[in-house]
């Protein structure tokens, strides 16, 4: 005979088993319900799994289907799990795609395993696999794209590149729906596009001998076609959608007001000022010194008022955290905050042509800032750090440390690159300024006084960041130019953005699974700070101990020609004390950096190894707690 208590026992037991049951069949039901219904929603904070409204509107402009091929070799067992889990994002995305697509997208994945016909697809299709090892397993990850005839293919899509994955497979979609080649304008006092045998040089001179394309333009030439624009044009070319100004001086007034009518009529314009480019030869030191440092600055003159932008070409920016050991004129290595060796903190991790990029070198460059008016709005793409400050320009032009010594922190970031979207207004509106060489001028020409349509400019404060020295280093071996930063990556984005059109300038980067520890980075800059404040003060020390030295020297007698007076050689000892005493102090400095990173490393590794193991171990125990607490009630 059972008792009570066993048989109660056996209620429990057997109502648990029941109660699991129960919920396995709910959990199926609800699983097949929600698929009939496919209820979807992306709860990452970056929206990683959401189609941008750019991408959106380029599907539904699609005459033809595309066929997304996904070729990866999943089932090579030497993949690691995190290249496998990036593969299945890319997946997930491109199944975004398909669905988004409403029947003009079409995808399908491949497993290319060797010897496979998806091997022989892959490599027609120009997915080339990549050994990862030595016994020779290969790993393919790559996206092709076909449209009719025409086809296109990312040939390895890089998990760094994290970020750019949505604009490039929606550019490579735009690439093969829409295979002409855009046309590209170029307009720059500078030989940018290459100059032949025998060209004179800017301001005079023996002839200059052939010259070949910067590197960044010699890139766009494989996609674009670059059609130069002369200097003195009045109009620009109706089938020049995108328009490239680079180093802009002294342009006419006509050749500004054609500028603005392309701009007004829907062209999109990019544009590279420069306070103080280093690399133009056409103005020297003394040009510099008789006419205040313009000779090798660049505006656009009233255009940029009517966009409601200030360029002030008389300002630097000089920014310590940027700050690029460089050769002083003693030869010398020195840390110059004149030259900006940006990372990406600087960057804008939202906009597209920045969203991937790591890192950038600017050189003298100038700083916008933006009133924006109706219609229009700004978004900074490049920008300094707070630890930032503007110095004379005429001044960093004969002194690299200018920027050091002038330095005072305006905890302001200064925008070094910026885009500017909307309606424009002209800066002409009184039509096309007359043309002073002519003896009567003809009737004033009026032009757009307003945008006919959406319109975008993007403005960088330098011009220098496009020159090979900034931007390649030059194998003469081989003569291959091999890129240095992401100048020419940054460039090539925008050119791609503008010229691909309203729908991938829209674009936003896609965010990051993986998010960068930033704590480091600001102690470091924290230290940097202190450092060069102490760098300062010894400066000061030193000027003042000199003055001293120069004052006592002024008082001695007759006597003392090449000895010193026991004042004098006191001064002398004290200052160099004070050396000792403030290097003793950076030395501090630097060993109290290293111990508060260690610290915060060892916090970090605490939280990992332990932090969690013990909240998992205490929701179990509250849970063994609850049950016996409702047990015993």
């Amino acid at each position: 005979m059972h008792s009570p208590n066993s048989t109660l026992r056996a209620w429990r037991i057997g109502g648990g088993i029941a109660g699991v049951l129960i919920l396995l069949a709910m959990l199926v039901a609800a699983n097949l319900i929600l698929g009939v219904f496919r209820l979807r929603a992306d709860l990452t904070q970056e929206r990683l799994y959401t189609l941008s409204p750019g991408t959106r509107a380029v599907l539904a402009e699609l005459r033809h289907p595309v066929t997304l091929q996904f070729f990866f070799n999943g089932s090579e067992p030497s993949l690691p799990g995190p290249l496998k889990n990036f593969a299945a994002q890319v997946r997930d995305l491109l199944n975004e795609y398909e669905k988004a697509g409403a029947g003009k997208i079409v995808m399908e994945p491949y497993d290319p395993a060797p010897d496979s016909d998806a091997a022989d697809l892959a490599e027609s299709q120009g997915v080339v696999g990549q050994p990862i090892t030595a016994e020779g397993a290969m790993l393919y990850l790559g996206i092709a794209a076909v449209c009719g005839d025409q086809h296109a293919a990312i040939p390895m899509v890089d998990p760094r590149a994290e970020a750019m994955l949505e604009y490039n497979v929606t550019r490579l979609i735009q690439n093969v729906s829409h295979p002409e080649k855009p046309v590209v304008g170029v307009l720059s006092p500078l030989p940018v596009l290459g100059a032949p045998a025998g060209m004179p040089p800017m301001m005079g001179g023996p002839p200059k001998g052939q010259e070949k394309p910067w590197a960044a333009f010699s890139d766009l030439r494989e996609i674009y076609n670059l059609r130069q624009v002369p200097l003195s044009d009045e109009t620009i070319a109706p089938e020049i959608k995108t328009l490239i100004v680079v180093h802009p001086k002294e342009l006419s007034e006509r050749t500004l007001y054609a500028i603005d009518q392309f701009v007004l009529r829907g062209g999109r314009l990019i544009a590279c000022l420069d306070p103080f480019c280093t690399v133009d030869p056409g103005a020297g030191d003394q040009m510099a010194m008789m006419g205040g440092g313009g000779g090798r600055s660049s505006t656009l003159g009233k255009l940029l008022p009517a966009w409601g932008v200030h360029f002030d070409t008389d300002k630097i920016v000089a920014d310590i955290e940027a700050a690029t050991p460089v050769r002083g004129r003693d030869q010398q290595v020195v840390e110059s905050p004149l030259y900006l060796s940006l990372r990406a903190d600087n960057l804008n991790p939202k906009e597209i042509a920045t969203a991937s990029l790591e890192s950038m070198m600017m050189v003298c460059a100038g700083s916008f800032t933006v009133d924006e008016k109706k219609g229009l709005t700004a978004t900074p793409l490049i920008h300094s750090s707070a630890r930032s400050s503007l110095t004379d320009a005429m001044a960093a032009q004969f002194d690299p440390q200018a920027g050091r010594r002038d330095y005072k922190r305006t905890d302001k970031q200064q925008w070094l690159a910026v885009r500017l979207d909307g309606r424009f207004t002209t800066a002409f509106p009184d039509g096309q300024p007359a043309d002073g060489n002519a003896q009567t001028n003809a009737a004033v020409v009026k032009g757009l006084t307003e945008s006919v349509t959406n319109g975008t400019v993007v403005l960088v404060a330098d011009a220098d960041f496009l020159a090979n020295p900034y931007t390649v280093q030059e194998m003469d071996f081989f003569g291959i130019a091999q890129p240095v930063n992401n100048n020419m990556a940054f460039f090539g984005n925008l050119v791609d953005q503008l010229s691909g059109g309203p729908a991938l300038i829209a674009i936003r980067g896609r965010g990051h699974t993986q998010r960068p520890f930033s704590r480091v980075l600001a102690m470091q800059n924290n230290a940097a700070e202190r450092w060069i404040e102490q760098e300062k003060a010894l400066e000061e020390k030193l000027q003042a101990t000199q003055q001293h030295i120069k004052e006592l020297q002024t008082r001695k007698d007759d006597k003392q020609h090449l000895t010193l007076n026991p004042q004098q050689q006191q001064a002398i000892d004290g200052f160099r004390q004070e050396v000792v005493n403030t290097r003793k102090q950076l030395k501090d400095v630097r060993r109290n950096l290293r111990e508060d990173i260690e610290t915060l490393g060892m916090r970090i590794k605490l939280i990992n190894i332990l932090a969690i193991p013990l909240l998992i171990a205490g929701f179990g125990i509250a849970g063994l707690l609850l049950r016996r607490n409702r047990a015993k009630g």
